[in-house]
């Protein structure tokens, strides 16, 4: 009797294990299967929105956290943006950082997104165009990689001007010269969609403004130039007519850029100063031959001109002096004396054939 009781009692406790086990595997098993499920649809899910927004670009992360300042108000539609300053100079050591900044103003009527883009530069060998950007290619005087700010696309309200803080940061390995760069701002199109299946897609103008980095490390530097040629353009004698166009060619033979500058004076046939200008400081890329343009007018032109070209190089308190000279024959005052002697001349043949001059 105590056996069977024994076994009864076994029986009914691994009824009650087997109970409590399948119990507990339901309660597992469930939430995993709520979860795969919910993991499932939310896969599918995200699958269809890509696959809708497939032909959509991925739009890169914008942020406004740039200082932004009202600009002064004004009745006009400019239409544009401003990127200022134009160009940067600046000497930094190797090991050195430092940071300028940038102002750019939002004058197109409405809020936009701006995008900065950075590129290296060189000297244009055609001598005309001042430099060369280089797109994707590293330049000679590489500086993109050591040109860094803090967003590169951000939002500018209408009538909006943002600060940008630009870093600029010296390997300790740079070895002493010039390093070339630009940084483009760029306003980006704004992107439209549209239902209609007979318009006809078109290309976005971009619209970019660089600004110039030079930057020199000191040390062992060689700074070397000089004036090559000074002459009229087209380079002739006779002009019938102002404004008269010179080109001042400059040529730089060192390691770094120089900004050579002067005057151009202007004296006429007695010798008496008819004009001047000033030549503010231009850039010349090293190892580069870069043409200057000036222009030179007055209201009455007439005779021989001497131009003379005095120009400091930049460096070491070097000043080198070409001249040329030009004549200027006015077309309407030529024709006008032409016309008045010929009339003159008419006038005495009237004179002497139909009058006839007697002495008393």
């Amino acid at each position: 009797m105590k056996f069977l009781t024994t076994i009864t009692f076994e029986m009914k406790l691994a009824e009650w294990v087997m109970l409590t086990g399948i119990i507990a595997a339901t309660l597992i098993a469930l939430p995993m299967g709520v979860f795969a499920q919910t993991a499932s649809e939310s896969n599918g899910d995200q699958a269809s929105t890509t696959s809708a927004t497939e032909a959509v670009p991925e739009a890169q992360p914008y942020y406004d956290n740039y200082k932004h300042e009202k600009l002064p108000k004004s009745g006009i539609e400019f239409n544009d943006f401003v990127v200022g300053p134009g160009r940067f100079s600046l000497e930094i050591a190797p090991g050195e950082t430092k940071t300028v900044n940038m102002n750019i103003s939002n004058r197109l009527g409405e809020r936009r997104l701006f995008q900065f883009t950075t590129e290296d530069m060189t000297n244009n060998t055609d001598g005309d165009s001042v430099i060369k950007l280089l797109g994707d290619e590293v330049g000679p005087y590489t500086i993109k990689d050591y040109i860094t700010v803090p967003y590169k696309q951000f939002y500018i309200e209408n009538n909006e001007r943002a600060v940008v803080p630009v870093t600029i940061s010296i390997p300790a390995d740079a070895e002493p010269g010039g390093f070339y760069g630009s940084i483009l701002t760029e306003v980006l199109p704004v992107v439209t969609t549209s239902s209609d299946s007979d318009v006809v897609p078109t290309t976005a103008l971009v619209s970019r403004i660089g600004t110039l980095f030079f930057v020199t490390t000191p040390g062992d530097i060689e700074r070397s130039g000089s004036f090559l040629d000074f002459s009229t353009i087209p380079d002739k004698k006779i002009y019938l007519e102002g404004p008269i166009d010179m080109g001042l060619v400059y040529e730089n033979t060192g390691t770094t850029h120089i900004t050579p500058y002067g005057d151009i004076t202007v004296t006429n046939m007695l010798g008496d100063i008819v004009g001047q200008v000033e030549l503010v400081p231009w850039f010349v890329m090293p190892n580069s031959v870069r043409t200057k343009e000036v222009s030179w007018n007055r209201e009455f032109l007439f005779g021989r001109y001497t131009v003379t070209a005095d120009i400091e190089r930049g460096y070491e308190d070097v000043v080198d002096t070409k001249s040329l000279v030009f004549w200027v024959f006015p077309w309407k005052i030529l024709v006008t004396v032409f016309v008045s002697v010929f009339a003159f001349f008419l006038v005495i043949r009237f004179a002497v054939r139909n009058f006839e001059f007697k002495r008393k």
